[in-house]
């Protein structure tokens, strides 16, 4: 049998430790003064970038770098990922506006993208101009409460009296220029309702999902029968 070999003591352990803490050490490369170089010079936007390896003698100067120091690119602040909420001055106008008038929020999922703005918005601008003018916000909000109804009951006076006329010449009633939110809806999904029960394309598809639909009662059934 071989001899054991002796167990080290604190002090020689500590000498192995050394030895293969020192062989780690010089396998590893050490980055040279080039390597740091080449990484500073991939710092910063593409001017500043361009700036050190023009400097630096590593690209030649390019045409546009004099015309882009002269006019740098503008800095833009980076997001914070956060989302923040878009509020206006007239805002809680239109809230309070809506809470009088509640048939009126049908206007803004219509008019969303129109020219002229819904008349909650309106009623809000016109309270804002008449704080501007000095006036308080009660009155403010009374004053343009006030107009909205007038204008209101003016445009059905309109209309009552185009039927009027309409029916003196014996003609048929022209159609409301001031109709309200829900009609204006209605009148938008009637084309659609109308497909459903005579556009032949939309009538093919119903009578495939019938047929579909029966195939697959059929086959519920005979799955629970051999069950």
């Amino acid at each position: 049998t071989p001899p054991r070999k002796k167990p080290l003591n604190r002090n020689q352990n500590q000498i192995v430790a050394e030895k293969s803490l020192g062989s780690i050490r010089r396998q590893k490369k050490p980055v040279g003064e080039g390597e740091e170089l080449a990484m500073s010079f991939m710092k910063g936007d593409l001017l500043t970038r361009t700036r050190k390896l023009v400097k630096g003698l590593a690209k030649a100067e390019p045409l546009w770098l004099k015309a882009m120091e002269r006019a740098p690119p503008a800095n833009f602040p980076r997001s914070d990922g956060t989302l923040k909420k878009i509020s206006l001055p007239e805002d809680a106008y239109v809230q309070k506006f809506f809470k009088k008038h509640p048939e009126s929020k049908y206007h803004d999922a219509i008019k969303i993208s129109s020219f002229d703005p819904p008349p909650a918005r309106l009623f809000a601008l016109r309270v804002l101009e008449l704080k501007d003018e000095g006036v308080s916000e009660e009155k403010a909000m009374a004053v343009a409460d006030m107009e909205y109804r007038a204008e209101k009951k003016a445009k059905k006076q309109a209309y009552s009296r185009l039927k009027q006329i309409a029916g003196l010449q014996g003609k048929r009633p022209p159609p409301n220029p001031y109709p309200s939110a829900i009609k204006e809806i209605q009148a938008e999904e009637r084309k659609y309702v109308r497909d459903r029960f005579y556009n032949p394309k939309i009538l093919a598809i119903v009578e495939k999902m019938k047929e579909q639909k029966k195939i697959e009662m059929q086959d519920r059934n005979l799955r629970s029968g051999g069950a």
